[in-house]
């Protein structure tokens, strides 16, 4: 196809309405017409058939000529549920001068083309018959028209009012999600300051105490630890390898301060080191086990980490032998306001996974303390992190 050609197939909006126009109402003439050409045959009219057809799309093409101005005029004078009574006059008037305009426009031009020649041989002649035969359904064609294009406008409205009705709640879920992305930042900013301030306040203690080299051990490993973290600061979940990797680092920083008193064990069932947890969430509960375990100890204690799968559950449990929880309520401060490691643990949970998962905390026999986290189970090409704060959008909704 060369270029000139291309050229001519583009067709601009009113020319394509125009020919729209057109090939309904010839389609709508061409109806009407097979009605009276069946009556004819009926009747046994010697009348040509070819009348009959004419008549009716000389009819349908003068309406269609004029539709564009009865939709002109609908738009200048529309209707609405406050104001209908003016335009329902004006249309009125507007309809009966169409009428006449429509079926004088007919009378014209049908004697000129022998059309019925015995009834319809002068324009006059031919008004009056049409005007008596035709007046009736030429108002009504013109009402049919406003009424087709208040539906269609009507129908406009709705479909403007569902899109911005989409959009607000398109505009909305992301206000919500960010909203619950910042909620679920704040939580882990709190959080990450908590753990480097015990971390300091140990290492001063060991400046204090004169221990100048595992302080220096210390801040290495601390050191070590920030860079680890600062490689997912933006992510809300991690594989729990990561995790561990990150627990691994942070007790090495307390086997320094504790020296040989404290005993770790940190293991996984098979498979699930893929799956997703909440970036650092065992710190801040293994850090709880050693303040209220070996912190409250002169001997030495032992703090056992463990990941296990119970069907759609991911399970992680941190459990250590020191004197319980009665133990530790009797020897904490009195008016101590709770430490916020748990609370904000719990916190990031709620906005992940809503009440889908949980943070328990119970005694062992013969003594000890078991913190368990449960939470759903994911892996990292099953649930993007968009899914993983719908219960943070749902929490911020409310």
């Amino acid at each position: 196809m060369n270029a000139t050609a291309r050229n001519f197939l583009p067709v601009s909006r009113p020319v394509r309405n125009t020919l729209l126009i057109f090939a309904a109402w010839t389609v709508l003439g061409l109806f009407y017409s097979s009605q009276n050409l069946v009556q004819m045959a009926l009747n046994r009219d010697p009348t040509p058939r070819w009348h009959a057809l004419v008549a009716w799309l000389v009819g349908v093409w003068i309406v269609a000529a004029l539709t564009p101005l009865i939709l002109w005029l609908g738009k200048r004078f529309p209707f609405s549920r406050r104001r209908w009574v003016k335009p329902a006059l004006v249309h009125a008037a507007i309809s009966v001068i169409f009428a006449v305009t429509e079926l004088g426009i007919q009378a014209l031009i049908l004697p000129q083309l022998r059309v019925y020649p015995n009834v319809m041989k002068e324009p006059i002649g031919t008004f009056v018959l049409l005007f008596v035969i035709g007046f009736h359904q030429s108002v009504l064609t013109y009402w049919s028209l406003l009424v087709l294009q208040s539906g269609w406008n009507y129908y406009q409205r709705f479909l403007e009012r569902r899109q911005e009705a989409a959009r607000l709640e398109l505009r909305a879920a992301e206000l919500h999600s960010q909203l619950a992305e910042a909620q679920l930042s704040a939580l882990k900013a709190q959080l990450q300051p908590h753990f480097l301030f015990n971390t300091l306040n140990a290492i001063m203690s060991l400046v204090r105490q004169e221990k100048g080299a595992q302080a220096e051990v210390m801040l290495g490993r601390l050191a070590d630890l920030l860079r680890c973290v600062l490689d997912d600061i933006h992510a809300h979940e991690v594989p729990l390898r990561r995790e561990l990797e990150y627990l691994r680092l942070y007790l090495s920083i307390e086997e320094v301060r504790f020296e040989d008193r404290l005993r770790v064990e940190i293991g996984a069932d098979d498979g699930l080191l893929e799956a997703l947890v909440p970036h650092l969430c065992l710190q801040p509960v293994v850090e709880n086990a050693i303040r209220h375990g070996l912190g409250r100890s002169s001997a030495a204690s032992r703090v056992a980490v463990h990941a296990r799968r119970d069907g759609g559950t991911l399970v992680l449990t941190v459990e250590d032998d020191g004197p319980g929880l009665a133990a530790s309520a009797a020897a904490a401060a009195p008016g101590k306001p709770p430490g916020i490691g748990l609370a904000n643990t719990r916190a990031r949970l709620a906005q992940l996974y809503g009440a889908h998962a949980s943070l328990t905390i119970e005694d062992v026999a013969p003594h000890g303390v078991r913190a368990t986290v449960r939470l759903p189970y994911r892996e990292p090409d099953e649930t993007p992190h968009e899914e993983a704060i719908a219960h943070a959008v749902h929490r911020a909704d409310r």
